[in-house]
């Protein structure tokens, strides 16, 4: 009896409960992410269609005609807004003036139904097997990185149809059976968008020789009806656009993520850009071709087709920001042999397509031409330079696992702890830690100017207002020194520069110093630090929003001295030009002191020797000193800044356990007697 109640049936209920466990997770996750994609969906709805009549579907506006929608006694290109091809315009010539009201709503409607198609189609594209996790959950992700991303974004404000060409060549890829039909849609996608013929040579050459042919035929069946039914706007564009000119803007334009729009930007002009455009454009086609056709062949059909949409983005003649989504499907790709850089290049791209360059890279002239072309290069890279993993390769489902420390209770039973802030013991990827730093510090700098709010005036006099309530308080707990402390460095030349250079040079150098100092020296404390970090920002953020406060240097009756921004102009709202660059009321809680403090703490538990300890916790003493002296915060600004700091560290904790180092020697110390007593039970 006791054999058959401990046998299997046990362990099969348990491993059952398990079992369905996990279905159940995988089942509220899928739910949260359709519901994540539903609200993204209506959002962008929301957006487009309350926007004022004439700033929004400029594009599809500026179609419209006194005889009907795309001008139908007119020229396709009268308005300069028109980007697409003759036969585009012929296809929708159908539409007439009684559509006109309607139009918007059935357009944006219709463009959100596109979008959803297009990701359910790419999600089952993805090369098999894939694991049933993926198998959910690929659909309702696909479709949300699409609704944030900039094309599918810009393709709704403007009123365009460049969703269509990539739904039909993923249609004629991975939906339609029959060969000549493929062949039919991708002739179609490309008559809308005449670089996309490069996918006839990667059918041709993949072996599906009937699918290329219909492809050309389409296309050129195509173009010459369209030719036939409006000549001169079949002229306008083959020569005039392809030549190089571009429609809808100059050809230079930012807009124009092109190798085209590259070269005139980087100053080359005339016969020799003409030149070395189609010189690296058939070399960018031959080696994208290539690729294509090696990943169709190893089984990855989807980073095929996107890798040769990204080719067509780089060697088109203009390449508008709403023609870019090739570049988010080459996401699907494998670079990597270790697991902690399996993510690099999925999150370089969807960051890439779904932020503005400038928030990707920082504003120095010397990066300005990465800047610029940033879409591009992703593209191109893409194309001919990303070294994605073979199936072939034993590190394409099975990466060289991350080593984490061993799993430590956190501080509360209560509380989970959260997975992906485990500790990790190798050093993790740099590329994607920079990427992070970079957008989390650019999403910081949006949201602290965001938070002063529309009505510079109305902002104004809640910051003074929360900034007298602070002067009350410190008055009653003796703490108001501002004025004097602010005088008495003015009148020391010496020590008003020092912490003038202190307050303006030391706020971004020393965290970042101790952030690649961890990275390279203590990777296993790297990761511990930067989340404490990370919390006491967004805490300091949410307190940028809730309590605006002005400084003591733009309290007007104070007579404080800014010594670091000069006289500022009080009689004007924004008071100048300064509040133009940043939040000048973000001053509860100080971050100017928090992260020296951050870094003081730091440094005082990592540090092995005590000069170095105490070395790092004068920066908090001095940096404190600056902002008083300077007039830049209140003296409750730093405790503000030290609150957020110790929350940061305390939530570090209760979501991620203790640092990596306690952990591994906690770990060690409570399995020792363990092992002694059994040692001492078997003797």
């Amino acid at each position: 009896m006791a054999n058959a109640e401990h046998s299997g049936r046990p362990a099969e209920a348990f491993g059952a409960t398990a079992v369905g466990g996990t279905r159940a997770r995988l089942r509220l996750a899928r739910l949260g992410l359709w519901l994540l994609a539903a609200v993204l969906a209506v959002r962008q709805i929301t957006v487009v269609l309350t926007t004022p009549r004439g700033e929004r579907l400029t594009d599809l506006e500026t179609w419209v005609g006194p005889e009907g929608v795309l001008h139908v006694s007119g020229s396709l290109y009268d308005s300069t807004r028109f980007t697409g091809t003759p036969f585009g315009g012929l296809v929708l010539k159908p539409l007439t003036r009684a559509a006109e009201q309607a139009l918007g709503w059935g357009w944006t409607f219709g463009t959100l139904l596109l979008v959803a198609a297009l990701g359910v189609v790419a999600a089952r594209a993805l090369p098999q097997p894939v694991g049933r996790r993926t198998a959910l959950l690929a659909a309702p992700v696909a479709i949300s990185l699409l609704m944030l991303s900039l094309p599918v974004r810009n393709t709704l404000w403007l009123g365009q149809t460049s969703i269509v060409p990539v739904l039909l060549v993923l249609l004629g890829c991975f939906v339609v059976r029959g060969r000549r039909v493929s062949g039919v849609l991708i002739g179609v996608a490309a008559a809308l968008q005449p670089t996309l013929l490069l996918f006839a040579p990667l059918l041709w050459l993949t072996g599906r020789r009937r699918p290329a042919a219909a492809t050309g035929v389409t296309f050129a069946a195509a173009t010459v009806l369209a030719w036939a039914a409006m000549p001169q706007d079949s002229h306008t564009y083959w020569v005039h656009h392809m030549a190089g000119v571009g429609l809808g803007g100059p050809a230079d334009d930012l807009a124009n993520q092109s190798l085209h729009g590259a070269l005139l930007r980087l100053g080359l002009e005339g016969p020799l850009e003409i030149g070395l455009f189609l010189l690296l454009g058939t070399a960018v086609a031959v080696l994208g071709l290539r690729r294509a056709v090696h990943y169709a062949r190893d089984g990855q059909l989807l980073l095929a087709v996107a890798v040769t949409g990204c080719t067509a983005v780089v060697v088109a003649p203009t390449a508008w920001q709403h023609q870019l989504l090739w570049v988010l499907l080459a996401a699907v790709g494998r670079v990597g042999n270790r697991a902690s850089d399996r993510l690099v290049w999925p999150v370089a791209v969807v960051l890439v397509i779904t932020l503005p360059a400038k928030m990707m890279l920082p504003n120095m002239a010397a990066l300005h031409p990465l800047r610029d072309n940033v879409v591009l290069l992703a593209a191109l890279a893409a194309a001919v330079a990303v070294p994605f993993l073979s199936r072939t390769s034993p590190y394409f489902d099975a990466p060289i696992p991350t080593r984490y420390a061993p799993p430590v209770p956190g501080r509360f039973a209560f509380v989970p702890l959260l997975p992906f802030l485990r500790r990790v013991l190798t050093r993790p990827n740099l590329l994607l830690e920079l990427l992070l730093i970079r957008v989390t510090y650019a999403a910081y700098a949006k949201v602290r100017l965001a938070a002063t709010g529309d009505n510079a005036a109305a902002g104004r006099a809640r910051a003074e207002e929360h900034g007298q309530q602070i002067l009350d308080f410190e008055r009653v707990l003796h703490l108001d020194i501002e004025h004097a402390v602010n005088h008495a460095v003015v009148k020391i030349d010496w020590l008003r520069h020092f912490f003038d250079f202190y307050y303006t040079s030391f706020h971004f150098i020393v965290p970042l110093t101790v952030l690649g100092l961890l990275y390279w020296r203590r990777p296993v404390d790297y990761r511990w630090a930067r989340s404490s970090l990370g919390f006491a920002t967004l805490l300091a953020l949410i307190g940028f929003w809730l309590y605006p406060l002005a400084p003591p240097r733009l309290m007007p009756d104070l007579g404080i001295i800014d010594t670091v921004h000069g006289v500022q102009d009080f009689s004007k709202p924004d008071y100048g030009t300064l509040t133009a660059l940043t939040n000048q009321y973000a001053a509860m809680p100080s971050l100017h002191f928090g992260w020296s403090l951050w870094c003081g703490l730091v440094i005082a538990i990592i540090a092995p020797k005590a000069w170095m300890k105490a070395l790092g916790l004068l920066h908090p003493l001095f940096t404190a000193s600056a902002i008083v002296a300077t007039g830049n915060h209140w003296v409750l600004d730093a405790a503000g800044g030290a609150v957020v700091v110790g929350a940061g560290f305390g939530l570090t904790y209760l979501l991620q356990g203790p640092r990596a180092r306690t952990a591994v020697a906690a770990t060690e110390f409570t399995r020792e007697p363990a092992v002694r007593e059994k040692d001492r039970s078997l003797s």
